[in-house]
């Protein structure tokens, strides 16, 4: 079964650059994976009275549900995205607080992440990204290390195709193979040891292991 990337765009515009980045980034991951754009802009502005069991005027909305489910059955998330006033982008924000409700069913929870930011200047969203881990360190998801990706003088990371220029996609390659040996390493769901049918020694349908062996009684 392919393992699945979820990856969040932290800007609504239609032709960010953000966007072109993670649609760019897509077909980095190698066989055996299966990355997509999870769409965050029609999430409402996170309100907690949609979780509190006692506010029965605020049903949790259909996509808040739909949303950490999503996030949940993700192997791992990579969060492409902008700064704004030297911090996240509110749409990002929003997502990542819905994620993190309700405190007893955080979905971001273990999930290993990594984090692309830009910005049209020469930072590369700075601000933006260490802003973006420090929120995302509550939730005990392992995140890539260095080299961190800080796409500056975004304009200028593609041709006129789209398609990012050498120098800007080998360097994000090798960051996508980084996020890649992240997840490997701490599998979300590890497996769980298999009981073989031989150690069945019961008949009630149920598998039970074989007890050790006894010591040889003394003489």
């Amino acid at each position: 079964m392919a393992k699945k990337v979820s990856i969040l765009v932290g800007s609504l515009r239609k032709g960010s650059f953000a966007r072109k980045v993670a649609q760019n980034v897509i077909p980095m991951f190698p066989a055996g994976y299966e990355a997509q754009i999870v769409e965050i802009g029609h999430l409402p502005l996170y309100n907690f009275d949609y979780d509190d069991p006692n506010e029965t005027d605020f049903p949790t909305p259909e996509s808040y549900t739909l949303f950490r489910e999503t996030i949940k059955a993700s192997d791992g998330i990579l969060f492409v995205t902008p700064e704004n006033n030297r911090t996240v982008p509110a749409c990002l924000k929003n997502a990542v607080d819905i994620g993190s409700k309700p405190n007893a069913d955080v979905a971001w929870k273990k999930t290993p992440a990594g984090i692309i930011s830009h910005s049209v200047g020469k930072m590369g969203g700075y601000s933006s990204q260490k802003n973006l881990r420090l929120a995302l360190s509550y939730f005990d998801m392992p995140l890539t290390g260095q080299p961190e990706v800080f796409l500056g003088n975004s304009p200028t990371l593609f041709d006129d195709s789209g398609k990012l220029v050498e120098s800007a996609r080998g360097f994000v390659q090798g960051y996508i193979d980084q996020l890649v040996a992240l997840i490997k390493k701490n599998p979300k769901y590890p497996r769980l040891p298999i009981v073989r049918p031989s150690e069945n020694i019961f008949s009630d349908g149920l598998f039970h292991r074989k007890p050790p062996p006894r010591p040889p009684a003394f003489e």
